[in-house]
């Protein structure tokens, strides 16, 4: 290892070289208080900038151990002090010849708070400073250049200089505010803790008392500042609970089962959807939702006209198409809003829960009972979560639903017999899902009061006031009876595995490098294909997608063998990510990969319009 004068001379003897003796500074160099690691060099001012790593040891980041002394808070923490570091390099960096030149920069982020590879705690070994925590962090170096020839003499202020006074602004606990700190470690365990209350309290989603749920724009993440009005529950729906930071809190509880949400437009519906579909994360101290917390299996569902789909068993939804279509291994290239949406279903609940024949008995003994068969699901999604598996719950919108999938009135009932209708619609199947699966669902719904018939709560939204209305709803369902015929059958159906072929999943084009690539969080370039991501609304960071890429490959490469099931490879691969970090996804350390959750892997998996599967 070379120290920062060796750097600082070499860097000055390369100045008007051409761009690629930049490669030389590969490397290891001492700084005094911390160390800086060169891992990779860009070959041009254009291209992807080069990858850097600063380790500052616990005797001089000096980070109380009581702010990482779980992994909730180490997240958190983890968090922040990426924030810091790129609040401080944007104060200090500044434009330095062509391209990217004079850039320092860690991955981008937005409002949640996810477990990224851009910073790490190191804890101490030292019996003396056992109760302090260091960092490695990690960041993107655009290296100074004037055309192709090397600024030798920038370079040298800028890692020389520059990344010495970021790491001191950033990564010292003497120079970050305590306090602010605090607040984020806090506020992000506090939310956990209640995610990990929802299921034993019989809920599905929990929303804070003066939530500020809408935002300011489609495009701005941020809380509305002006005329938003804060969330108060229904009495009726009040739960409380005792966080081990901020103490009481209360607020609504969305029970398991089937909910709507109804209201009339702009009144806030789909806005409390949004919040409860992105509650499935945390969120920095004021974004106005950091106590809006949902279970974490919680999966949006809509239609996707133009998806591919492959060898999917929609049948519980579709079948009997004309000209003898297979809907027990469906496959298409481009798919309408009805068969879309029913393979959304399908496909989250093949890598949910597994079955269990039992608890699934005693619900069918319980059926008609409903208190019994509530606690019944209660009771099997208890296990499930003590045992890793995760019961999903359905977040569906009516705007971004297909109409046919969702309903078959009375009227239409009458017109289309039942032997030319290949759709189940939904309202046939809702009810089913919870009986047979424990699968709660949460519904938007401002067309049909069908729907009525078998909610077991009615929130109403009217001007972003929730209210709850589900004796009103139950006593229009009597007066108004639909008259309808029921089409779901007895039971929901088998939700049957599937095999993906290898050879179906070739991230190389056919040679020997791999070529993965992302754009935003909704496009993924995997091999020759472009995979359209953009209707997954639960990516809410470039980095998921990045590692999601990487995944892919990881899974391609280590456990697609042509016998594992898809739902078999997803849980091998979150399992070693949940073993090793997301490193191992990697040949080299990554700082630009944010966690995701398996219903998001399998969504990009499942639109690779080259997927070949076989049935279990």
């Amino acid at each position: 290892m070379t120290n920062k004068e060796s750097l600082q001379r070499h860097l000055l003897q390369l100045d008007n070289r051409g761009y690629k003796a930049y490669k030389d500074i590969k490397g290891n160099y001492d700084f005094s208080e911390f160390t800086l690691i060169i891992d990779y060099v860009q070959g041009d001012p254009f291209a992807s900038p080069s990858k850097f790593r600063v380790i500052v040891p616990p005797n001089i980041a000096q980070i109380p151990r009581e702010l990482f002394n779980s992994r909730s808070r180490e997240i958190a923490l983890r968090d922040y002090l990426t924030r810091q570091f790129d609040k401080a390099a944007h104060s200090i960096s500044s434009k330095r010849g062509t391209g990217k030149s004079g850039m320092i920069a860690v991955t981008g982020f937005g409002q949640e708070v996810l477990e990224r590879t851009s910073a790490f705690i190191i804890s101490s070994n030292t019996s003396d400073i056992e109760d302090l925590g260091g960092v490695e962090l990690r960041f993107a170096v655009g290296l100074p250049a004037g055309g192709r020839s090397i600024l030798g003499r920038q370079a040298a202020e800028m890692l020389c200089e520059d990344i010495p006074q970021i790491v001191s602004n950033s990564l010292k606990y003497s120079h970050l505010n305590a306090g602010e700190c605090r607040r984020h470690v806090e506020t992000v365990e506090d939310a956990d803790w209640l995610r990990q209350q929802l299921a034993e309290n019989g809920l599905v989603a929990f929303v804070a008392d003066g939530a500020i749920l809408p935002r300011r724009s489609g495009v701005d993440n941020r809380p509305l500042l002006n005329n938003a009005v804060p969330f108060q529950s229904p009495p009726s729906l009040k739960v409380e609970f005792n966080c081990p930071n901020r103490g009481l809190i209360s607020g609504m509880g969305i029970p398991a089962g089937i909910t709507l949400i109804v209201g009339g437009g702009y009144h806030g519906k789909s806005t409390l959807l949004r919040a409860i579909e992105l509650g499935v994360y945390n969120r920095i101290p004021g974004d106005g939702r950091e106590f809006v917390v949902a279970n974490p299996a919680a999966v949006k569902i809509r239609a996707e006209d133009g998806r591919s789909v492959a060898g999917v068993d929609i049948s519980p939804f579709i079948n009997q198409l004309p000209q003898g279509r297979d809907t027990a291994q469906f496959y298409t290239e481009n798919a309408s809003g009805s068969t879309s949406q029913a393979a959304n279903i399908i496909e989250a609940l093949e890598v949910g829960r597994r079955k269990r024949e039992e608890g699934r008995r005693k619900r069918e003994e319980g059926r008609g009972k409903k208190e019994e068969a509530q606690s019944f699901v209660l009771e099997t999604q208890l296990v499930a979560i003590s045992e890793g598996d995760l019961v999903p719950v359905l977040l569906v919108d009516e705007d971004t639903a297909a109409t046919n999938f969702m309903i078959r009135d009375r009227r239409m009932q009458e017109l289309i017999a039942k032997d030319k209708e290949p759709i189940t619609p939904f309202i046939d199947k809702v009810r089913l899902l919870y009986a047979d699966y424990g699968v709660s669902t949460i519904l938007v719904m401002g067309g049909s009061g069908d729907y009525f018939d078998v909610a077991d709560t009615v929130i109403s939204m009217d001007n972003f006031q929730a209210y709850n209305v589900t004796e009103k709803a139950k006593e229009i369902a009597k007066k108004y009876s639909t008259s309808r015929a029921a089409e779901g059958g007895e039971n929901f159906g088998e939700i049957t595995q599937r095999v993906p072929i290898p050879a179906s999943l070739d991230p190389s084009r056919g040679r020997r490098d791999v070529r993965v690539k992302v754009r935003d969080v909704d496009e993924l370039a995997f091999g020759t294909e472009e995979i359209d991501l953009g209707a997954i609304e639960q990516i809410v960071d470039s980095g998921q997608l990045r590692a999601i890429a990487a995944a892919m490959v990881y899974a391609k490469q280590q456990y697609m063998d042509g016998k594992r099931t898809l739902s078999e490879i997803i849980d091998l691969v979150m399992a070693d990510i949940e073993a090793q970090g997301m490193d191992i996804l990697s040949p080299f350390p990554e700082g630009d990969f944010a966690m995701f959750r398996r219903f998001e892997l399998v969504a990009a998996i499942n639109r690779l319009r080259s997927l070949s599967v076989v049935a279990k």
